[in-house]
């Protein structure tokens, strides 16, 4: 212990424990802080948000059904509704990494609004009886995974996701009649539109839209009500449904009681499933980052098709040198977020009979995910996409002399003659159009209309 700090003397059930004076929390927090000195890592701000909501909630159910004073729950819901807010977060020092239901958490919470609570009252509040009443840790941890993590999908992530389709889909509109050489195997392919390719990034995120709205409905599904096993033992009958209206009429989101309160509490497939859509979104966006880094790349030996704009100085010995910044800090994101899935998926198999016990760590990599995912989005609409320009010139030219333009004498001299052409446009790196005039009998008009690039990008779809 510092020698500087003033302590007081908490007791609990396993007896007295030495607390920070000015600290709102009580003995079982500061056994979780000198228990778990792991990592420096506290539990995310959204997650501590809706505990606080999760806290509120449940003492105005609670005084109407009978189960608490109404000034006492009165307190409580003020003190949580601070909490949730964000004015006490000093005061949640437990380590993400902890007991795996997460009740060091709970009881952090429990203890900082009881004091909160007895402070405004005069009295004392109780953490367990009073702000703890009708629930466990078993069944509000599990509740906070998911009510935070549908907070910060419709907060953050969904609104990112839509603004970059929205500049993609503006960025495709205004290149839609620029043609640039395809490509498949990092190798020359027939010609595409800018917006043709934009297009294909916008329909992926667009689908990432989808698959993560599909998910929401379940994450919907809430335990609270279960209590430690999901018998309900010492929660109120009503209880469930009334906290479900209640945070729903206070969210706007149509929260329900789980259809079974023992998988609500034991398993955590839903975070599964949700980590599971974070990764492929990951994997989309991480495909976008890396195609504009290579059509950036140059600016004299790369593909040189963009030129993204300058942010920084890209080295400490090579002046004039500017790098790809941003989509470089996506794809580390990408990669950060399919680490986390892989760790929520090893922390969904540890419901070991009534409970699962990686709650903490589940929430944390959801939540940072969420928002990792969100904020890199975001950066690569409006400080990449939106602001790069198009090298028209440098295209054209690569354009013209792509012997795979060859594709469309096909069904006119026949593939073999086609790729004759192709070789030898590739060898003496001549236009397609002059070698494909002396070896056939096509005319020079015939020649302009097969080969013209734009055209064979609206062959199909």
């Amino acid at each position: 212990m510092d020698s500087d700090q003033r302590y007081r003397t908490e007791r609990d059930s396993m007896g007295e424990v030495k607390v920070p004076e000015d600290a709102l929390y009580g003995a079982q927090t500061q056994r979780a802080v000198d228990n778990f000195p792991l990592s420096g890592l506290t539990m995310p701000r959204p997650f501590i948000a809706a505990l606080g909501l999760i806290k509120s909630c449940a003492a105005q159910v609670n005084a109407r059904l009978g189960q608490l004073d109404a000034d006492v729950a009165t307190a409580i819901a003020a003190a949580a509704d601070r909490v949730s807010e964000g004015d006490y977060d000093a005061h949640f020092p437990v380590d993400v990494f902890q007991t795996g239901s997460g009740t060091s958490t709970n009881m952090n919470a429990n203890e900082v609004i009881a004091t909160l609570a007895s402070q405004a009252l005069g009295t004392r509040v109780h953490a367990n009886d009073q702000v703890n009443r009708g629930q466990s840790s078993n069944d509000v941890i599990p509740t906070a995974i998911h009510v935070s993590a549908r907070l910060a999908c419709r907060a953050q992530l969904q609104p990112a996701l839509e603004r970059l389709v929205e500049v993609i889909d503006d960025r495709a509109r205004e290149l839609d009649a620029v043609v640039k050489t395809g490509r498949t195997h990092l190798m020359d392919a027939l010609p595409i539109t800018f917006a043709q390719e934009l297009g294909g990034w916008s329909a992926q995120v667009r689908d990432s839209l989808e698959r993560l709205a599909s998910v929401m409905p379940r994450l919907e599904r809430l335990a609270q009500g279960g209590t430690a096993v999901g018998t309900g033992v010492n929660a109120h009958p009503d209880f469930a449904q009334r906290f479900a209206d209640e945070l729903a009429a206070r969210t706007g989101i149509a929260f329900r009681p789980a259809a079974s309160f023992f998988a609500a509490i034991s398993g955590q497939d839903t975070a599964v499933e949700l980590s599971g859509q974070l990764r492929g979104i990951a994997v989309c966006l991480m495909k976008i980052a890396n195609d504009l880094r290579w059509m950036n790349s140059g600016p004299l030996t790369g593909l040189a098709e963009i030129s993204l704009p300058a942010l920084q100085p890209g080295s400490s010995i090579m002046p004039g040198k500017v790098n790809p910044v941003i989509p470089e800090a996506v794809t580390m994101v990408c990669a950060q977020v399919i680490g986390n899935d892989t760790t929520v998926a090893l922390a969904g198999q540890s419901g070991n009979f009534q409970l699962n016990t990686m709650l903490p760590v589940i929430a944390c990599n959801l939540l940072q995910s969420i928002g990792l995912l969100a904020n890199a989005a975001r950066l690569l609409a409006d400080r990449t996409l939106a602001g790069f320009t198009v090298n028209e010139a440098h295209i054209q030219a690569a354009l013209a002399r792509n012997p795979i333009l060859v594709t469309a004498l096909n069904e006119v001299i026949g593939y073999d003659k086609s790729a004759e052409i192709a070789k030898i446009a590739y060898a003496t790196q001549r236009p397609i159009r002059e070698v494909a005039a002396e070896m056939t009998g096509l005319s020079g008009a015939e020649l302009d209309s097969l080969l013209d690039p734009l055209h064979l990008t609206r062959s199909g779809r």
